[in-house]
C-alpha cells in the first residue's frame, strides 16, 4: 500500500463488521459484559473461554483496527498498558533499550523505574538526533515521531534500516498519527503502539491502546502478557472506542487541514515567540514529514512570552479546553512545563478539535492578544 493513499482504507474500515454478518444480524457490534461463557461437556472447540481470555467486543474491536494497520492488532485498557505489554515482553536482563528523550514522559519514567530494577539498560536520545550513533548492542529501539510534546520528527524507514542491520526491534509509537495519518509498519518498523484514547477513539469518553505487529512471536507474546498479566480492556469502553473509530477518518481529515491553517496564523502573530508544526514549510522536519506521512496531524507546539502568558492564553479562549490530552472533538490546551517536560516554560501543547475554523481562530487571536 503507498504510505500516503489511506481512502481505500478508510472506505473499508466502515464496512468490515458488516461483511461477515447473517441476514437478521446487527450491523453494530454488540456489547459483551461477561465474565464467562457457556461450556457444557468439552470446552476445547468453543470460540470463548473466559474473560480475561476473550470477548467479542475486543475482538471487533482488534478486527478494525487490525485491518488499519494490516497486522495482527491485540487491544489494552490503555496506551500506557499498551507500551508496556511491548516493553515487557520483548527484553530481558541485560539488554539495552533507546527511547526518545523528547518523547511521552511516562515511557521514560515506567522504564527507568521498573525496567532498570530488573538489569535492563534506559537509554535515550533526543529524536532529531535519534539515528546518530545506529542502533548497535540495542535488543529494543522505542520511536515516537513526532514526537510528543515538541513535535520533532524522525526518519522511520531510515530508523528501520539501522535496526534491522544491528539485529533490533523497531518499534514506534504512531499515538499522535493514528494509521491513518502514518504506517511505520509499511515504514519498515516491527511494532507499532498507540493509545487510541486519543484521535482513534476521538470523544475523551474512554482508555484504549493497542499494539500491532506482522511479527507472529511478538504478537503471541504480547496477547499471553495480556492473558496472564489481566491487562485487559472492558467491553463497554471497547464498544466506545468502535464507535469513535469509524468517524476517524473525517474528524482527522478536518482536524489536521484546519491545524494547518492554524499553525500558518500562529507563526505569524506578534505575540508568539515560536511555533512546531511538521506541516510548515519553515519547521525544520518538514522534509521529512512530507516524506511518510499522509497527513501532518493536529497537533501543533507553541511558545509564549511566558508561563503566565501561556495561561492566561489558555483560560480566555473560549474554543480551548484546559486538559492533558490530545486528538479529541473539542481543541484543547496545556502548558507542558507543569508536568516536567523541558520544554520553556511558556510553552503550549495545543490539539486542534472540531471547532470550523474561522470562529476557533477569532477566539485564539482575541485571547492571544489579551495575554499580552
Amino acid at each position: 500500500m503507498n504510505t500516503h493513499d489511506t481512502s481505500r482504507l478508510a472506505a473499508d474500515l466502515l464496512h468490515h463488521f458488516g461483511r461477515a454478518l447473517q441476514p437478521g444480524d446487527s450491523v453494530v457490534p454488540g456489547i459483551a459484559p461477561t465474565a464467562v461463557f457457556h461450556l457444557p461437556g468439552n470446552p476445547a472447540n468453543a470460540p470463548y473461554h473466559y474473560g480475561r481470555y476473550h470477548n467479542p467486543t475486543w475482538e471487533a474491536l482488534e478486527g478494525a483496527l487490525g485491518l488499519l494497520e494490516d497486522a495482527e492488532t491485540v487491544v489494552f485498557p490503555s496506551g500506557m498498558a499498551a507500551i508496556a505489554a511491548l516493553l515487557f515482553t520483548n527484553v530481558a536482563a541485560g539488554d539495552r533499550v533507546l527511547v526518545p528523550a523528547d518523547g511521552y514522559f511516562t515511557t521514560r519514567l515506567l522504564g527507568e523505574k521498573y525496567l532498570q530494577p530488573l538489569g535492563i539498560s534506559i537509554e535515550t536520545r533526543p529524536t532529531a538526533k535519534f539515528l546518530d550513533g545506529g542502533f548497535e548492542g540495542y535488543r529494543l529501539v522505542l520511536l515516537e515521531t513526532p514526537s510528543n510534546p515538541g513535535l520533532d520528527v524522525c526518519d522511520i524507514a531510515a530508523a528501520a534500516a539501522l535496526a534491522k542491520r544491528a539485529g533490533a526491534l523497531l518499534g514506534v509509537d504512531n499515538t499522535t498519527m493514528t494509521p491513518l495519518g502514518q504506517r511505520p509498519l509499511e515504514l519498515g518498523a516491527d511494532i507499532v503502539v498507540c493509545a487510541d484514547t486519543k484521535a482513534i477513539n476521538g470523544h475523551s469518553d474512554a482508555l484504549m491502546g493497542h499494539v500491532a505487529s506482522r511479527n507472529g512471536e511478538v504478537m503471541t507474546r504480547v496477547r499471553d502478557w495480556r492473558r496472564y498479566g489481566g491487562a485487559i480492556p472492558s467491553p463497554f469502553e471497547a464498544w466506545l472506542v468502535y464507535r469513535g473509530l469509524e468517524t476517524l477518518e473525517v474528524r482527522f481529515s478536518r482536524m489536521c487541514a484546519t491545524a494547518g491553517v492554524i499553525a500558518e496564523r500562529l507563526a505569524a502573530h506578534d505575540c508568539v515567540t515560536g511555533v512546531r508544526y511538521p506541516g510548515l514549510a519553515s519547521d525544520p522536519a518538514h522534509a521529512t514529514a512530507r516524506k511518510q506521512m499522509a497527513a501532518f496531524g493536529s497537533m501543533i507546539s507553541l511558545t509564549l512570552r511566558d508561563g503566565v502568558a501561556a495561561e492566561r492564553f489558555i483560560e480566555a479562549c473560549a474554543y480551548i479546553q484546559p486538559s492533558t490530552s490530545f486528538g479529541g472533538v473539542r481543541s484543547c490546551a496545556e502548558r507542558r512545563a507543569r508536568w516536567g517536560d523541558n520544554v520553556p516554560d511558556g510553552f503550549v501543547r495545543l490539539s486542534i478539535g472540531l471547532e470550523p475554523v474561522e470562529v476557533l481562530w477569532a477566539s485564539m487571536d482575541e485571547a492571544l492578544k489579551g495575554a499580552g
